[in-house]
């Protein structure tokens, strides 16, 4: 009965994952005949000052989104839980973000942040901030890609945390209340201990598809000025598709495809110690 799923979860994951495999060991491209190279395309890698570069903000813009979403989405769903005026709608405006297309929500950034015309960058002046020069500044342009990931990604995790703490029985706090907990210890021992499996999926998933950061990056600076806000997912589509390396291409997303498995096995050994491992 299930076969026709595993026969499609073969033909558009499975097989396509080892023809890449396969692909990155080899030197192809445009016009050319396939030719083995063995490990060079990773040794190329490995020798590819942009690649490092790549990966370290890479590392930085993922850690720095998904834990600042972790830290609003958890303070957002205990406000919530609290109890808010029009309890619906306001669920509903904090969820909008995550129904627009993220190429949608990249054009609409980039217009506002647009260096002479753009509306943040006048009001940002007016306040005596100054303004966000994006397009020269690397630092300015990578905390922009974080503030719009964090914008458009915060309601995933809010709907995790949200739900997980809606199913915190108010009896527990209640008792707490009697015993003569305060507030931090009621958080630290009740909401957070029995929030942690939500948290844990939570960090998993916004990992995994962080990790994956393409249109925000490529929409906003296409990795510019001179590749300094390049993430792995930009290095890999300019090998493939800009300079027809598809060998070193492929080998990127193996690359990628590996230290996400790093990172998924971590928390899941994480999560099955807390949720499943029976106590010593």
């Amino acid at each position: 009965m299930i076969s026709p799923v595993l026969l499609m979860l073969a033909g558009f994951i499975f097989f396509p994952s080892i023809y890449v495999g396969w692909l990155s060991f080899t030197q192809s491209s445009f016009g050319r005949a396939t030719q083995w190279v063995g490990c060079g395309n990773y040794l190329a890698l490995l020798a590819d000052p942009y690649f490092w570069r790549a990966l370290l903000n890479t590392i930085i813009v993922v850690n720095v989104v998904v834990y600042a979403e972790l830290f609003l989405g958890l303070g957002i769903a205990l406000l919530f839980a609290g109890g808010v005026p029009w309890p619906r709608l306001m669920v509903s405006i904090v969820l909008a973000p995550y129904a627009i297309s993220e190429v949608v929500a990249v054009v609409m950034w980039k217009f506002m942040f647009e260096p002479t015309v753009g509306m943040a960058n006048h009001w940002l002046t007016r306040v005596g901030l100054g303004e966000i020069e994006w397009t020269v500044n690397p630092t300015h342009a990578l905390v922009l890609i974080v503030l719009l990931a964090v914008w458009h990604h915060l309601p995933f995790t809010f709907v995790i945390l949200y739900t997980a703490r809606l199913t915190i029985p108010r009896e527990l706090y209640e008792a707490a209340g009697i015993d003569g907990a305060g507030p931090f210890q009621i958080f630290r021992r009740i909401t957070l201990h029995l929030l942690m499996p939500a948290i844990l999926v939570a960090l998993l998933f916004r990992y995994i598809f962080a990790f994956r950061l393409f249109s925000e990056v490529w929409l906003l600076t296409q990795g510019g000025p001179a590749r300094t806000t390049e993430v792995l997912a930009v290095y890999l589509y300019r090998a493939a598709f800009r300079y027809h390396e598809f060998g070193l291409a492929s080998a990127t997303g193996w690359a990628m495809v590996i230290i996400s498995l790093l990172i998924g096995l971590y928390y899941l050994r994480v999560i099955y110690r807390r949720m499943f491992a029976s106590p010593a």
